[in-house]
């Protein structure tokens, strides 16, 4: 490659943020990023303070140009891309989907990297999907990208064993994301050169995530404790999981699922022989490690216990 390929980068969360930032330090002598495009500034925490997205952070602090359409596939936003004549546009969970459009503006397509082992899991919720599913396989797929969602060809996958069964979304997500950046900057040289050939994916082994929404992180104590468990564990950072106690939510932060019968109600609160806070599910029981109640800070269970011994008894709702 004698001339820098012109390359717009897009995304946003920490995710995207790792990826791009690896890329760019190691291939910036290749690849002339010619802008970044992340989702708008939004309101965080209490106070709603408008925050930028990782990705602009990150951007902004290489002095890289950084555009937040709204809707990215307005007239307005489509007509700026084709004005900056990009040869490649490289995307990470943007969050927006792309049209055909915008797709088909640079001549090395766009590329996106999917942290799942395509077609397996597309969608939205590919990493959260892959722990509630209780997977001990996944990895990232190096895609074309096309009209439909996470359906173009194949460039590359990269297998990632989890071999920690109680691996967290957090976790997950960050050995994912250091695992994309790897194979972006192993694959990309090549495609470019066209050493690479594409591979239309087996559309039959589909698999689709939903978008998960708030109130899924709603416990419902009729399932299982391994079930309950591994949503406590994919809802790490939203929407986490919680129940209602005294009108009031109850986030669930960390709990161990036991393998225990016992005679009490489906949701009902009590302690073991060892004075474990336990709750009952529908089949074993949970053993609550870390929990927070509304509007206070997460505490270990036997600390919330010492100000609330009323809990036991109760039935989580």
């Amino acid at each position: 490659m004698s001339n820098k390929i012109k390359t717009i980068l897009m995304g946003t969360p920490e995710f995207a943020e790792n990826v791009f930032r690896k890329f760019y330090s190691t291939l910036n002598n290749q690849f002339e990023v010619i802008s970044v495009i992340t989702t708008p500034d939004k309101p965080v925490g209490r106070k709603q303070v408008l925050t930028p997205s990782p990705v602009k952070k990150w951007a902004l602090g290489v002095n890289l140009s950084v555009l937040e359409p709204d809707k990215i596939r307005k007239p307005e936003w489509v007509a700026k891309i084709k004005e900056l004549a990009p040869d490649l546009i490289v995307l990470c969970a943007y969050g927006q989907i792309i049209p055909q459009e915008i797709l088909d503006i640079p001549k090395y397509k766009a590329i996106n990297i999917h942290p799942s082992l395509l077609p397996k899991y597309r969608g939205a919720s590919p990493i959260q999907s892959v722990i509630l599913n209780g997977e001990i396989e996944t990895g990232v797929s190096l895609m074309i990208m096309d009209a439909e969602m996470d359906h173009g060809p194949i460039l590359e996958i990269s297998k990632f064993q989890i071999l920690n069964p109680k691996i967290s979304y957090t976790k997950l997500s960050e050995e994912l994301s250091n695992l994309g950046a790897e194979l972006l900057i192993k694959i990309l040289p090549d495609y470019i050169d066209g050493k690479i050939t594409p591979k239309e994916q087996d559309h039959a082994q589909t698999t689709f995530c939903k978008l998960i929404k708030k109130e899924d992180g709603k416990i419902n104590w009729n399932k299982s404790a391994k079930e309950i468990e591994r949503q406590i564990r994919a809802f790490q950072e939203w929407p986490e999981s919680y129940t209602m106690w005294n009108e009031k939510q109850l986030k669930i932060l960390e709990v161990d699922a036991i393998n225990i019968k016992t005679d009490y109600k489906i949701g009902e609160v009590f302690l073991d022989d060892n004075k474990n806070l336990c709750i009952q599910t529908g089949n074993d029981i949970l053993i609550l490690k870390t929990i927070q109640l509304e509007s206070k800070k997460p505490v270990s269970a036997k600390d919330f216990l010492n100000g609330h011994k009323e809990i036991i008894g109760s039935i989580l709702q």
